[in-house]
């Protein structure tokens, strides 16, 4: 193997039958050779940059927008089925000074996009009022207990955020009370839907526009984006300040990562600003959430999907509903101080709680894999809702299958939150099972669902499930299974160089869509083993013309661990994450491992 970086075409493109030490099957990302190549020379960056680039976009243009995102290449967001009607409706009770009620969901998507219409038409002087259900005791979405409330509080018109689709009976209600409702979300529809004024969701059946992976935040900016247009047209601003959108983006950004939407397009343009507007410390509800996270550095993704998400989220799962979204709401910093801490205690309650309804979810889990199905259904009484969406994702991760976990209450009524695996579309199962009268509601999209499903029909749901997901796999093949490992380019130890790692950065802000490229180290020997921490392992890997530092996290709670105790002085093939590491002021670099291949990985 030659000292400098090795790119793709030197292995086999099909990954060995073989799978790794954690079971999984490693697989390049793309097979682009040429494109990568030619990517890699106009843009005058090493070649393995060039295939990481391939694996993400396909012409010129797109490769210049991703380098280089500028919120001019926004699309029009009139592109969006309904937005002229929704913006004609809004610019009217905006100058008629009509009550708008922003009607949002209680997720980490949902807070940041009410917060952010609610900051909106605030800043146009509106007064707008926000509604956000409560998840113990009026379920996931508007319903007609809800339209009554706004109507009896003087309610005119009612923008949803990141929900309402298929919110039928709500809004049949709503029609009935005299409101006019807007909604924007982004999850599947049916066929029909309910009554409106505007659908605005690039995600119905009936779309053309190619803006499909926004997320509802993402949804609501462009809707204020065109609303903003509306009244600029109509000479509302005429000696008043234009509102400046971009101090919006922080939220969008947080949302956007929280939602798991690719980071490629107008979602890498939306966050790659956003994130620099978090930097920037003008939200208080944000800027107390980073300071009570332990963030003290610039923000990234991984700060907003892990360390700040998790809290906004807090207070949707088991504590007050609008404590996110109120949260990033105030201008007051002793307030917001007090919310974030309030938020910081209900994450690390709700840790305990989903610790407690995970031992016993997998346990149900283990039994039924014994069957080997294509889905999964567990349920309990009395699980906590708030957690069993966590729950599942934990689950799906251990046996990689479709799931869904159920928690019934004392009635009998059950509250599902389901999670799926790449190749499997569960939105569409959810929709499936609800036009066969299985479920009371329900919806979602091809990676996450949500359903409320009566004690008497639970088995002829699982059922139905199973033959929808089984169908599905008829299609695209039982590998679907096996858990993937992407990889993006190979390296040996001498190439991986800190001056490669800053052409990477470049691509940065990862996501879905932009995953961190992780790179392949074949045939090298690990030395050095030791434990550091409770479970965490480091040792270095050398070829005989390079050596590169190895950190592997938890390392020694995984099969993986102990294999590579018993690796020292062996040759193995590895793959992880460049990372810079950085001690007493000097800086090197080093491989966060994710995995390892006893051998020449594809031989």
């Amino acid at each position: 193997m030659a000292d400098a970086q090795v790119t793709p075409q030197d292995l086999p493109q099909n990954a060995s039958d073989a799978l790794s030490v954690t079971g999984k099957r490693w697989q390049w990302r793309h097979n682009k050779m040429a494109h990568g190549i030619g990517l890699a020379q106009r843009l005058q960056v090493p070649e393995i940059v060039g295939q990481i680039l391939a694996s993400r976009i396909e012409t010129p243009e797109e490769v210049r927008i991703f380098l280089e995102p500028n919120l001019r290449n926004l699309p029009d967001p009139l592109e969006l089925k309904d937005m002229d009607k929704a913006v004609e409706r809004l610019v009217k009770a905006v100058t008629d000074k009509e009550q708008i009620t922003i009607f949002g969901d209680y997720d980490v998507d949902g807070s940041c996009g009410s917060a952010l219409l609610m900051k909106y038409f605030g800043w146009l002087g509106c007064g707008p009022h926000l509604y956000i259900p409560d998840r113990m005791s009026e379920g996931y979405g508007p319903n007609p207990g809800a339209m009554e409330k706004i109507h009896e509080a003087g309610g005119k018109v009612i923008v949803t955020v990141d929900t309402g689709s298929l919110a039928f009976d709500a809004f049949n209600r709503a029609k009935e009370l005299g409101l006019d409702v807007v909604i924007t979300d982004h999850h599947q529809t049916q066929s029909d839907f309910p009554p409106c004024v505007a659908l605005v969701n690039p995600n119905r059946m009936d779309e053309t526009s190619d803006l499909t992976n926004l997320a509802g935040a993402g949804v609501a900016f462009m809707l204020v984006m065109a609303v903003n247009r509306g009244l600029r047209e109509a000479n509302y601003f005429e000696g008043k300040q234009e509102p400046d959108l971009r101090q919006l983006l922080d939220l969008v950004a947080v949302a956007s990562v929280c939602d798991m939407v690719p980071l490629t397009g107008i979602n890498r343009i939306l966050v790659d600003r956003g994130l620099k507007v978090m930097g920037q410390r003008s939200n208080m509800g944000l800027t107390a959430l980073a300071d009570v996270s332990g963030l003290d550095t610039k923000p990234g993704t991984y700060h907003a999907g892990f360390m700040v998400g998790p809290r906004i989220n807090a207070g949707g799962r088991i504590g007050a509903c609008d404590l996110g979204a109120n949260l990033l709401l105030t201008q007051v910093p002793e307030e917001a101080r007090s919310m974030a801490a309030h938020l910081n205690a209900l994450n690390e309650e709700r840790k305990e709680i989903e610790q407690q309804v995970l031992t016993q979810a997998l346990d149900k889990a283990d039994e039924i894999m014994k069957q080997n199905p294509a889905s999964l259904v567990v349920a309990g009484e009395g699980w906590h809702p708030g957690v069993i969406g966590i729950v599942a994702a934990r689950i799906k991760e251990v046996h990689h299958r479709p799931i869904f976990v159920v928690s019934f209450d004392e009635d009998g009524v059950g509250k599902g939150s389901g999670r799926s695996i790449t190749g499997i579309d569960l939105g569409k199962a959810v929709i499936s099972a609800k036009e066969a009268g299985l479920l009371e509601s329900g919806g979602g999209h091809k990676m996450a669902a949500g359903l409320t499903v009566l004690k008497d029909k639970f088995n002829h749901f699982v059922k139905h499930l199973e033959e929808h997901i089984q169908a599905q796999v008829d299609k695209v093949g039982a590998d679907v299974f096996t858990p993937c490992l992407k990889v993006d380019g190979t390296l040996s130890p001498k190439g991986a160089t800190l001056a490669l790692l800053d052409d990477v950065e470049k691509l940065e802000p990862y996501g879905a869509g932009n995953p961190e490229p992780r790179f392949v180290l074949p045939s090298v020997r690990a030395d050095g083993m030791r434990v550091v921490g409770e479970n965490h392992l480091k040792f270095r890997l050398t070829d005989g013309a390079g050596s590169i530092d190895v950190i592997a996290f938890r390392a020694m709670a995984t099969p993986l661990g102990p294999w590579l105790m018993n690796l020292q002085g062996r040759t193995a093939t590895f793959c992880g994450k460049l990372r810079r590491n950085v001690w007493q002021n000097r800086e090197s670099i080093q491989l966060q491992l994710d995995d390892a291949y006893d051998g020449s990985w594809g031989s």
